[in-house]
């Protein structure tokens, strides 16, 4: 034990020489989470305050085109543009303005929408109510005659223009809203043309929804919990952050072997378990230490900063054995990359893009469930996927020790297997 913790004492001596490279394992990380925080926010704040201009061509100008503005208007997020310097738009202008960048959409109406809806709706009815007449012969002659009378109404076309760079969530958004308008105006149209025709006096039409939808989120205290952008960034970042661990230690071990150091620690009384014992306990600490300044960032700072502090639903210590166990992963991935390296050259920018595609393929940057199929079967072997989960069933989730167990199994499984292959490989370049 008394070695071990010699040992231990060592690597912080080392660690403490390199002030600039520690500062940066501690700063870098929180410029990063609040960097990414603000931007997110702000983002999402200007989205919501500033309206985004569309283009609106109407050549219907009657009942359906009027109620499709009058929902646009009604909402949030959209600004409608009919007129540039005076004038009415047309559709090939506005195709040249969307093309150009100039604005991210146009919508163009059809004309005589609005007189071949209803057109399209009295025919259904009409077809509908002769099939209830089928009692008499005389009234299956006025079914036969009507529907000869019945002209044949071609589907009508909303054009959306959308700019080349629009993402498409924000089009699929678009076309949903615009279907449900055109829905909730054939289904008002399909009423009143029933009343008419059975010659019913009033309004039956109730436009107001039956059905409708309710967000229901994890509760704490009988307070409703919704998660915001720093429960996301926090785990996320803080993960990030860890996993970068990997290049320090991997060039300590680097510089060890080339200046002769690790041998002559080997050739001391000193078990190599406990020379990699020492740089396992240093670097957590390190890990800990990290991943503790991320949360006080989290609970203290972003308030100053006009942003949501950090809120956990589940156990802190919870969140720390999540954290313990992604260190572990973290350093078992530096012991193998500096086992396996020759020079610092080798093992700072590959440990780096390392780092960074683990990122991209765990889910950091982009949500899993937004991946393709393939990327989805990819991110489940990514460790930082299996820490970012851990991370969120706590945060978010409101886990227990047994929920978050699968995470930190294979954490710990993924440390286990770095050390063994890093062990072996070490005895294999020992023996030649």
């Amino acid at each position: 034990m008394y070695k071990l913790w010699q040992a231990t004492y060592k690597e912080f001596l080392l660690l403490k020489r390199d002030l600039g490279g520690l500062a940066v394992l501690f700063i870098m990380p929180l410029v990063l989470v609040i960097t990414v925080t603000l931007i997110q926010d702000s983002s999402f704040k200007h989205i919501n305050k500033n309206k985004i201009p569309i283009l609106f061509v109407d050549n219907d100008n009657d009942e359906v085109s009027k109620s499709i503005v009058s929902n646009l208007k009604k909402s949030s997020a959209f600004k409608i543009v009919s007129q540039i310097d005076g004038k009415n738009i047309n559709e090939i202008q506005a195709n040249k303005l969307v093309l150009k960048g100039k604005y991210q959409l146009a919508i163009i109406i059809p004309k005589k929408l609005t007189a071949n809806l209803n057109a399209k709706v009295g025919n259904n009815v009409t077809n509908i109510l002769a099939n209830f007449m089928e009692d008499s012969k005389e009234e299956e002659t006025m079914q036969d005659a009507t529907k000869k009378e019945i002209p044949t109404i071609q589907t009508q076309e909303i054009k959306l223009y959308f700019d080349p760079a629009t993402q498409l969530s924000f089009k699929n958004g678009v076309k949903d809203a615009i279907d449900k308008m055109i829905s909730k105006i054939e289904t008002q149209s399909i009423y009143q043309v029933f009343q008419k025709e059975l010659e019913i006096e009033g309004n039956l039409f109730e436009p107001t929804s039956f059905i409708k939808f309710t967000e229901i989120n994890a509760l704490k205290k009988d307070a409703e919990i919704k998660p915001n952008s720093v429960q996301h960034n926090v785990p996320a970042w803080s993960l990030f952050a860890i996993f970068f661990i990997i290049i320090p230690l991997s060039i300590n071990i680097v510089k060890e072997k080339n200046q002769g150091t690790f041998v002559r620690l080997k050739t001391n009384p000193v078990s190599y378990a406990t020379i990699l014992g020492s740089k396992i306990i240093t670097y957590l600490s390190v890990c800990m230490i990290q991943f503790l300044l991320m949360l006080l960032i989290g609970f203290y700072l972003f308030p100053y900063l006009n942003l949501p502090a950090l809120e956990i639903n589940g156990s802190y210590y919870l969140l720390f054995i999540v954290a313990l166990f992604v260190g572990l992963a973290a350093i078992g991935l530096g012991l193998l990359l500096g086992t396996f390296a020759s020079t610092p050259e080798q093992s700072a920018p590959f440990g780096a893009t390392l780092v960074v595609i683990l990122a991209a393929i765990g889910g950091v940057w982009i949500p899993v469930f937004a991946m393709p199929k393939t990327m989805q079967i990819i991110a489940k072997i990514s460790p930082m996927n299996w820490g970012l989960n851990g991370f969120y069933d706590v945060i978010l989730r409101n886990a227990k020790f047994t929920d978050i167990l699968p995470e930190i199994s294979l954490l710990a499984l993924f440390f286990i297997i770095m050390l063994g292959i890093s062990i072996y490989y070490d005895k294999l370049k020992s023996a030649v």
